[in-house]
């Protein structure tokens, strides 16, 4: 039997290139103040701190050393992983706090770098306790027994999603929308030089989504992670419970990011009549899809995604939203702009680059279908794509 692919070091890669980005963002103004970069641990304690910076440093550093440690365990490395995962994340903050040396708006602080350090330690103990008291294993026989073998790149895809939720959308679940953005960061980019003539100019302005458009976004935006987890599960329960979970999650984190942006009363203030009916219609396409084999749900997926990126990006950003941009860009949560934002931005976009790379992954694979003998069946010759690496018997579609 065939062992399942860790998420965890992958995992681990990205959120450090998270750290990195929302650590250094807005990526301008560097200067040299004429101090080496590492005084910051030789300097006084801050006087001036907030409780919500503690948990920020401490928490923003749990997840990095859980799955460093996780995928060093999983390599078999045992009690020196917790060293190691500490120490590579106490690293990482120390370079990043070195390098804020050099940004105008952000302070290299002790203070930060210990608390930061501490998270990662949580962290790594958090990951060797578990995999001690067998939680770990547990979880591998979870998603062996729900997920096909080939299923890593779904489940990643599938944690980043909430994330991208937690920067207010434009459209309720409807990430992806760039065009307007993108074409002013090109038309910036090629300002005072002879290549902004080759930049196509609209000739008309985007027009506000209709109600009716904004139900067919909000639909498809709730029934595209359903696609996804139906891709790399096959049970038609799992499938269903899996469907009902990624929903009620979605519209919780929509929520809280409601919350968070305008303040708790107005955490439910973003669902309107489209968006409540688009929920519905999403909810009812996912329990139709229910019953489809994986390899039409890819498809299916791939035409969701295409039809919702379209529709957001035929429409402009709206003025509550600009709002929010600014808000956020602003207040105290400056920090997680970056982490936020851009995966909202990019998420359809890396989800239908990975669906066209599995779909051209399994055809150089699959072995061409000889010719059926006399008598032979047809579905005999057939089977699911990523049945032949799953650990149970294949389900016919």
């Amino acid at each position: 039997m065939n062992r399942y692919k860790s998420a965890a070091r992958p995992l681990s890669f990205l959120y450090a290139a998270l750290i990195v980005y929302a650590s250094l963002y807005p990526f301008s103004g560097w200067r040299d103040q004429g101090l080496s970069p590492w005084a910051f641990t030789a300097a006084p304690l801050p006087q001036y701190w907030t409780r919500f910076d503690i948990i920020a440093n401490v928490v923003g550093y749990v997840p990095m050393g859980f799955l460093l440690t996780l995928a060093l365990l999983r390599a078999q490395w045992r009690w020196p992983a917790v060293v190691l995962g500490a120490l590579v994340t106490a690293l990482l903050s120390f370079t990043m706090e070195s390098l804020q040396s050099y940004l105008p708006i952000r302070v290299a602080s002790n203070l930060d770098f210990g608390l930061n350090t501490g998270g990662g330690v949580i962290g790594a103990l958090a990951a060797y306790v578990l995999e001690r008291l067998g939680a770990i294993e547990r979880w591998r026989r979870f998603r062996a027994l729900w997920f096909v073998q080939d299923s890593r790149g779904a489940l990643i895809l599938l944690a980043l999603w909430p994330l991208g939720l937690l920067f207010p959308p434009p459209v309720a679940f409807g990430l992806g929308q760039v065009y307007e953005r993108l074409e002013d960061a090109l038309a910036q980019l090629l300002e005072d030089t002879p290549f902004l003539e080759w930049l196509p100019l609209r000739e008309l302005d985007l027009q506000p989504l209709l109600p009716g458009v904004e139900l067919i976004c909000v639909a498809l935006g709730a029934l595209v992670p359903c696609l996804l987890g139906y891709t790399v599960i096959r049970d038609i329960g799992r499938r269903a419970l899996f469907a009902l979970t990624v929903l009620m999650l979605g519209v919780l984190v929509s929520a809280l990011s409601a919350a968070l942006t305008w303040g708790p009363v107005y955490a439910w203030a973003w669902i309107s009549l489209p968006v409540e009916a688009g929920m519905m219609v999403g909810a009812f396409m996912a329990f139709v899809a229910l019953f489809i084999p994986a390899r039409v749900c890819g498809v299916l997926l791939m035409l969701a995604l295409a039809a919702q990126v379209a529709l957001l990006n035929a429409a402009p950003e709206s003025a509550y939203f600009a709002a929010t941009l600014q808000s956020w860009e602003q207040g105290r949560f400056i920090h997680f702009h970056g982490l936020a934002q851009w995966v909202g931005w990019l998420w359809p976009y890396v989800t239908f680059a990975y669906l066209v790379f599995q779909t051209a992954r399994l055809n150089r694979h699959q072995p061409s279908l000889p010719e059926p003998a006399a008598g032979a069946a047809l579905s005999d010759l057939e089977a699911l794509p990523g049945d032949s690496q799953s650990n149970s018997s294949p389900e016919r579609p």
